[in-house]
């Protein structure tokens, strides 16, 4: 059964792993993968702190408003102005100034702004100039010959790397002062995913046989420059999964792209106003306190670029809605400098990892049943891959979460509607079959395994259950078959409820008899407190039941129960057709003996000392006798319960009648009438045991061993 049951469920996870590739491979899935990505990223964000040797200097609004009111500055400014943010730069010592900004056109200013401006570059000496690189937009096919190429030399054959790196046709060079001052030239092409969200970047582009970093790239490699006017030669070697650059190896993706690895819960990197700079600059020119000091940026990778709305260089990222541009150029720089960009998974990996969740999940849907079993498999088994996914970017990986999510729900949904079509029948046979004898919990099992249900049983240690109404045979013989059979049912109903919410099977009635026991077909380590539980709730059941029942029947209606605790063979048994749940055993015939016991000892509830050592401080009781019974050779001694609460109004009796029996143990039976007599008309045992020393003091034995010998079953 359960063999089958796992083989349904690999074919329905292979079923459901297979969809959930076709359409992960198409793309379906993307949009709900890119809001879990972006989830993954804010989550970590927030507990990483940005590298500090990244600084931005931003053109924001209140730059551009400064430059208005205080120097009459309209937009856009003239360049000799960022001469100024270039010599701070120069000033502080920076490893490296890279501008996010695109001089595509001779100065508006004229011949001199621009001279001005390239003269600053050149002196700065690690400087990064922009370019632009597109296939469809640009003005060029080929590279300047009056402009250095950059300074990556490719290790393999250019048409290898056209596989990996992404070849753009077109380009716009900036204009000579800017393009012929740069130690770089750099590609600040930015290009987001469908949906508008800037989560990658590409390290480095071809054009026209030519290698070209990206701004991110360009400023750590301007930052190793030890000198000269010229960048020194950098290989580039494609490997595996990844591409080496210097000393850097940065994995890619499928597309070629470096997954990158923000950092902040703003997504934001240390930052000055340019405002705040140019003031700088031009108090330390004119020998005032300036109001940044060069040396917080000294030995830092400046960037500079836009953040003032009507500049349009804002971007959308998974950290924040908006960011400026040279943020995530900023991001791929960081990245670099620490080397912890995201991992990629392989594709084998990943759909290797879909294939074992998938199928598991489905495994594990398939051999469950039960609406609690099956939601607790939801519970565990839908976040699995996400756990999955949220482990990996931990560990600097990033894994695909939404193809194994779509197929473990395909999977777990399709187990649980294979599992109806093909179980349903058989539940509805269980339930019909055993509702009538067995307790939920039971049928639960059995419709759980199945299997169980063959003939044979297995050996168990139970808590066995009887009960008999008192005179019941002489009273049914006053009623109509009709009034019999209305009392029986009420009577049982109300004691099987008790048994049954104790977590005891039912094993038969017999006429007013009520047969069972716990800790089978389920296993319970507290059987025997159920069972005397449920025994001292079935007492206070039937007093309440008592005066409705003197109403209808004219007496009184009172129970006796018998309960021990000992191995028995349960199981079912019968023939291949008709069977019964029940059990087998001297453990259950010494149960049927203590209920019958009760006559002799005037009680009506009696356990043995096998179920009060397992039950002991979870009730009260008194010890009634050492009896041996009709067909057991060695005697056996019994207790009569009690809950706490009851107990307690008939403690000064119970301990007069615990002095009495100490004193029968010990042959003293002239004490021993003393003291039961004192009771005897308040405690029918105390009365039974008065007689008994009358007898035992006109008849004394021979060899007394204080037991109890019984001669009616």
């Amino acid at each position: 059964m359960v063999r089958s049951k796992l083989l349904r469920g690999l074919l329905v996870g292979a079923a459901a792993a297979a969809l959930a590739l076709v359409l992960w491979s198409g793309a379906v899935l993307e949009p709900f993968e890119a809001r879990t990505w972006d989830m993954r990223a804010r989550v970590f964000a927030s507990h990483r702190e940005p590298d500090l040797r990244v600084v931005l200097i931003l053109l924001d609004q209140a730059s551009l408003d400064w430059a208005r009111d205080t120097m009459g500055l309209t937009w856009p400014w003239p360049r000799e102005v960022y001469a100024y943010i270039i010599n701070f730069a120069a000033r502080s010592e920076v490893r490296a100034l890279a501008f996010d900004v695109l001089y595509l056109e001779p100065s508006g200013y004229g011949v001199y702004d621009d001279q001005t401006f390239g003269a600053a570059m050149a002196a700065m000496e690690r400087f990064v100039g922009s370019a632009f690189f597109g296939i469809e937009t640009g003005e060029t096919l080929q590279w300047p010959q009056t402009v250095a190429r950059p300074a990556l030399v490719a290790q393999q054959p250019y048409d290898q790397l056209e596989g990996v790196l992404h070849r753009y046709p077109l380009a716009a060079f900036p204009i000579p002062e800017v393009a012929q001052s740069s130690l770089y030239l750099a590609n600040v092409q930015l290009q987001p995913d469908r949906d508008g969200v800037y989560r990658r970047a590409r390290p480095a582009v071809l054009f026209d046989g030519s290698l070209v970093p990206s701004l991110g790239l360009a400023t750590w490699l301007a930052g190793q420059h030890v000198g000269g006017d010229t960048a020194q030669p950098v290989e580039v070697l494609y490997e595996d999964g990844a591409v080496r650059i210097g000393t850097r190896r940065i994995p890619l993706d499928s597309n070629g792209d470096v997954i990158l690895n923000f950092k902040n819960e703003t997504g934001r990197h240390r930052d000055f106003s340019a405002a705040a700079i140019l003031q700088s600059e031009i108090q330390i020119l004119s020998g005032e306190t300036p109001l940044v000091e060069p040396d917080e940026l000294r030995d830092s990778y400046v960037l500079f670029g836009f953040s003032a709305p009507g500049l349009f260089d804002l971007r959308t990222s998974p950290i924040a809605p908006v960011v400026p541009g040279v943020d995530v150029h900023a991001t791929l720089l960081e990245n670099l400098l620490s080397d912890d960009f995201m991992r990629p998974v392989a594709p084998s990996l990943a759909v290797g990892l879909v294939l074992i969740l998938v199928l598991a999940g489905s495994m594990l849907a398939s051999v469950v049943s039960g609406a609690g079993r099956t939601v607790a498999v939801y519970v565990l088994c839908l976040p699995l891959p996400a756990a999955v996914a949220f482990l990996g970017y931990a560990l600097g990986y990033w894994v695909p979460l939404m193809a194994p999510t779509a197929g473990m729900a395909l999977a777990l949904v399709g187990a649980n509607v294979a599992n109806y079509a093909t179980e349903g029948k058989q539940k509805r046979y269980l339930k019909n079959a055993f509702q009538q004898y067995l307790s939920p919990a039971v049928i639960e099992e059995l419709i759980q395994d199945p299997d169980r249900l063959r003939l044979g049983g297995e050996r168990r240690e139970l808590s066995i259950f009887f009960s008999d109404l008192q005179g019941f045979t002489s009273l049914s013989e006053g009623l109509s078959p009709e009034e019999l059979t209305a009392l029986l049912n009420e009577y049982l109903s109300a004691m099987t409820d008790i048994i049954q919410d104790e977590g005891g099977t039912v094993d038969k009635y017999e006429g007013d008899a009520i047969i069972a026991f716990w800790n089978a077909p389920l296993a319970l380590e507290d059987h025997a407190v159920r069972a005397v539980r449920a025994a001292l709730r079935c007492q206070a059941a039937l007093a309440q039941l008592r005066p409705r029942f003197v109403e209808r029947v004219g007496k009184e209606l009172h129970m006796r129960i018998g309960i021990n605790s000992g191995p028995a063979v349960v199981g079912n048994m019968g023939s291949r057709t008709r069977f019964d749940y029940t059990m087998l055993g001297d453990a259950v015939n010494l149960a049927a003996r203590l209920e019958g016991i009760n006559k002799q000892f005037g009680t009506y509830t009696m356990i043995s000392q096998a179920t009060w050592r397992q039950v002991d401080r979870q009730f009260r009781a008194r010890e009634l006798s050492r009896v041996a019974v009709v067909g057991r050779a060695e005697p056996v001694t019994v207790f009569e319960p009690w809950f706490d609460a009851d107990y307690q109004p008939l403690a000064e009796r119970l301990t007069t009648f615990e002095r009495g029996l100490r004193n029968y143990y010990q042959g003293d039976f002239a004490a021993a009438r003393k003291v039961f007599e004192s009771i005897s008309d308040l405690d029918p045992p105390a009365s039974r045991y008065l007689a008994r020393c009358l007898h035992l003091l006109q008849q004394p034995p021979e060899h007394w061993d204080g037991v109890w010998v019984m001669t009616e079953k």
